[in-house]
């Protein structure tokens, strides 16, 4: 039983959330993006206003490009397909980023193409892609465009009507250092009507972004359609709050000298430990990978590097990638030097056990070197 005056009950008896509270973080997040578009936040991780814009945006009998550069681009051709779109999935190798001349490409092969789903970055394999480039190629040829900004908003700019994205998607449990069960999205005129032109859009469902805009933004935003996830939506507040103290170009700068870090200070250490991405430019911000030596297991380095402390932002890859690939997760508050050389001082020990050569100083002296 808890006690009344314990500090957790507090927490179970909140006030509820109003309406006019509940703009308020909405305005926020929409400064937070430099965006005039409506802002929708939704009641659940990142994966429901992703898969509410390809319901709404696609439809049976249109076709869409989508991007695959890692596992959330093939989600994405997976949604795609079940709502009846005919699919040209455009894949790079997950080491390298893609180019705008490769989606004009696409596009040029594909005219009746009219959706354009899109991974600003990739968490899970380390690489970012140019969106500003690719943005004026998918506007020229006038499809709807679809961002997923999860892993980059807080890590990198992010300019959604600078860059001519109708569709752009966040969460705040990476860069930003916020809850994971509450995402927001930007939607654009044209993305309105796309929606409420398309029959199968959902309606009356908890993926229908139209019940949002309807029940929510064109009645002033008065009257919320449902309860609101609260501890959720006061922990987007207070995050987002801690970003404004920051400053954001300070925390997109503290994640960029991060990833510099992390790749200059892997180089240096030597033990056949190499970046995954091979480009400096084409690598996220957000996190690192890093492709471990041949012979060696990815999986079995990170458990001995998290045996020696738990607390490090140390995964291995998923799926296929768990044997020969490593990331550094230095997001959020792990975005940091500090982190990033115990990060690897851990691997850099792990890799010593296996009979590996490393230079533990050297790493350590190309962290605090590292330029962004």
């Amino acid at each position: 039983m808890t006690h009344p005056h314990h500090p957790t009950h507090h927490l179970l008896d909140l006030a509820p959330l109003t309406a006019a509270h509940f703009a308020a973080i909405e305005r926020q997040v929409a400064s937070l993006l430099s965006t005039e578009q409506d802002v929708v936040i939704t009641q659940g991780e990142a994966l429901l206003p992703l898969e509410g814009c390809i319901r709404g945006g696609a439809r049976p009998g249109s076709t869409a490009l989508n991007v695959v550069t890692g596992p959330y681009g093939q989600t994405f051709g997976n949604w795609l397909r079940d709502s009846g779109a005919n699919v040209v999935d455009l894949e790079v190798p997950f080491h390298a980023a893609v180019s705008a001349a490769q989606v004009a490409q696409a596009l040029d092969a594909g005219p009746e193409i009219d959706f354009v789903s899109l991974v600003h970055a990739e968490a899970a394999t380390g690489n970012t892609n140019p969106v500003a480039e690719i943005g004026e190629v998918v506007r020229a040829h006038g499809a709807l465009f679809m961002l997923d900004a999860v892993a980059s908003v807080g890590a990198e700019p992010l300019l959604p009507d600078v860059w001519g994205v109708d569709l752009c998607v966040i969460g705040a449990q990476k860069a930003m250092g916020g809850p994971a069960g509450v995402s927001a999205v930007s939607v654009s005129e044209r993305a309105w009507a796309r929606f409420a032109a398309n029959p199968a859009a959902p309606r009356r469902s908890y993926l229908s972004l139209l019940d949002w805009k309807e029940r929510w933004i064109d009645g002033g935003r008065r009257v919320l359609p449902h309860a609101p996830a609260q501890l959720e939506m006061l922990a987007l507040q207070a995050c987002m709050e801690r970003i404004d103290a920051e400053g954001m170009d300070a925390v997109m700068s503290r994640h960029a000298s991060a990833a510099a870090a992390t790749r200059a200070g892997a180089s240096a250490l030597g033990g056949g430990l190499e970046p995954y991405v091979y480009e400096a430019r084409d690598a996220a911000p957000v996190a690192t990978t890093l492709r471990v030596p041949a012979g060696a297991d990815a999986s079995a380095l990170v458990a001995r590097a998290l045996a020696a402390d738990p607390s490090l932002p140390l995964i291995a890859g998923g799926g296929a990638l768990a044997k020969e690939m490593l990331r550094v997760n230095h997001y959020g508050a792990d975005a940091t030097r500090d982190v990033v050389a115990s990060s690897l001082a851990a691997l850099g020990a792990a890799l010593a056990e296996t009979g590996a050569t490393v230079d533990l100083e050297a790493a350590r002296r190309a962290v605090t070197a590292a330029r962004h």
